[in-house]
């Protein structure tokens, strides 16, 4: 006979997987995140992925020659900067109310987290609670004290 209660687990673990779902989805776009800055005259252009990562380095024309090494780095380096905080602005939007369990934004998007690792796929059930949810069987006493 089912238990009162039937729905309402059913209901808890649809939304469990649902937040996990969720979370996998997030990292999904997260990772095809990407932005592109281009220097003044087209010296450079630069490609950054969600974590920072450099994605592409190119030289649309030849202006770059025109310029001596030191000023060259500078403006590789302010351009990378560029790309690198519009990919982590990117990057922030897609996780915006999203973060499970406390885990910053920075984390999620520097690969420090994983969030199937957060929600994993399987419940960690008490043998009793399981024998209930898979089989619809009310849980006994003598099943609960085998935790």
């Amino acid at each position: 006979m089912p238990s009162p209660n039937d729905d309402r687990i059913e209901e808890l673990l649809a939304e469990y997987r649902d937040a996990r779902e969720q979370a996998v989805e997030t990292r999904r776009r997260i990772n095809e995140v990407q932005a592109t800055a281009t220097a003044p005259r087209q010296v450079v252009k630069v490609t950054v992925g969600a974590q920072g990562q450099l994605a592409a380095l190119e030289f649309p024309t030849a202006a770059y020659r025109n310029l001596p090494p030191k000023e060259l780095s500078k403006v590789i380096t302010a351009t990378f900067e560029r790309a690198r905080t519009q990919a982590l602005s990117k990057a922030s939007e897609v996780t915006l109310g999203r973060l499970l369990g406390g885990v910053s934004t920075a984390d999620l998007l520097q690969g420090r987290v994983d969030p199937s690792s957060l929600l994993p796929e399987e419940l960690e059930l008490p043998d009793a609670v399981r024998a209930y949810v898979e089989h619809e069987l009310g849980g006994t006493k003598e099943g609960a004290d085998h935790e």
